[in-house]
């Protein structure tokens, strides 16, 4: 009678769902057949490397692809890795902005859209696999509610990211003193026109986010660069009218440093309800897994969640 073996892993991703597990859940399910005599080889046995189709004279094995579970990563290297990544973007963005003011525009719209979108894909490439690389408390927050992060972990890494707000924003005060205002992001239209747009861009990235970091059908060795493209994006649609937030840590940060909190509360909310937002209607556009199972799963090979 011939065995058969699947061996399946937590589908729940990385990045930025749960930390430190790969983001295609699940070992590829495989099978062997023995049509020799019976006794198992040692290849054949063993569970851990991929080898090319063979004759023996225990009979033919077929091609075996999987991968070790990741080893567990402690709290504390999680928190920490949010704290640099967070750190790095916020000093990315907001310097960015500063030296566009005092340069009169040198740097431009695309200048500075590039600029932060180019530090949320370095961010993510580096430092998604320890900590999820959220970045970002609403981002935290949609995890949370869709169940792909532990609610206990939430004021602990939003904790980490004010924190790093705070240091990244001080020390570009400290730096380019007295020209930090420029990055601060405030409304240039009504407040009702900053809202909605916060919340429809909060809302591209999480939906982007959630489809890269949930599913095991996207495309997760290109999710660095499907978020830092989508934050690009986001900041070309909505730069000139609201400074393109998308993240309270963005703008609380440089207001505290510069003592500016015009409209602050739009900063503070809309990124969190079109977060959730985004993340919810994912979840229910995204396709059931019974559906999924049919259809081949993405390759392991190259997945930097590994």
């Amino acid at each position: 009678m011939d065995p058969e073996e699947g061996v399946s892993a937590p589908s729940t991703p990385a990045t930025p769902g749960t930390p430190g597990a790969p983001l295609f859940g699940g070992l590829i399910k495989h099978e062997r057949r023995n049509g020799g005599n019976g006794k198992k080889s040692f290849l054949k046995s063993c569970k851990c490397f991929s080898v090319e189709p063979w004759a023996s004279e225990e009979g033919t094995l077929p091609a075996v692809s999987c991968m070790l579970p990741p080893p567990p990563v402690s709290l504390a290297r999680k928190v920490g890795a949010e704290f640099i990544g967070t750190l790095i973007l916020i000093f990315a963005g907001t310097a960015t902005a500063i030296v566009n003011q005092k340069t009169q525009g040198s740097e431009t719209l695309f200048g500075l859209a590039a600029s932060t979108g180019l530090a949320v894909m370095i961010v993510i490439l580096s430092t998604g696999h320890i900590s999820g690389a959220h970045l970002n408390p609403a981002v935290t927050i949609g995890f949370a509610a869709l169940k792909h992060f532990p609610w206990k972990h939430v004021p602990v890494y939003i904790g980490a990211q004010i924190i790093a707000s705070f240091c990244a924003a001080f020390t570009l005060k400290v730096v380019l003193h007295p020209i930090m205002g420029g990055g601060v992001t405030v409304p240039s239209g009504s407040y009702v026109q900053a809202f909605a747009l916060e919340l429809i861009i909060s809302f591209n990235l999480m939906f982007v986010v959630t489809a890269v970091a949930t599913d095991t059908r996207a495309v997760g060795e290109l999710a660095g660069i499907a978020v830092g493209a989508t934050v690009m994006l986001n900041i070309l649609i909505a730069g000139e009218t609201t400074g393109a937030s998308m993240n309270p840590v963005r703008t609380l940060g440089p207001a505290v440093a510069v003592g500016n909190y015009k409209a602050i509360w739009i900063y503070l909310t809309a990124p969190i309800l079109g977060a959730l937002i985004g993340a919810g209607v994912y979840s229910a556009v995204k396709l059931p897994d019974e559906v999924g199972d049919n259809h081949p799963k993405p390759s392991l090979e190259h997945s930097f969640r590994r």
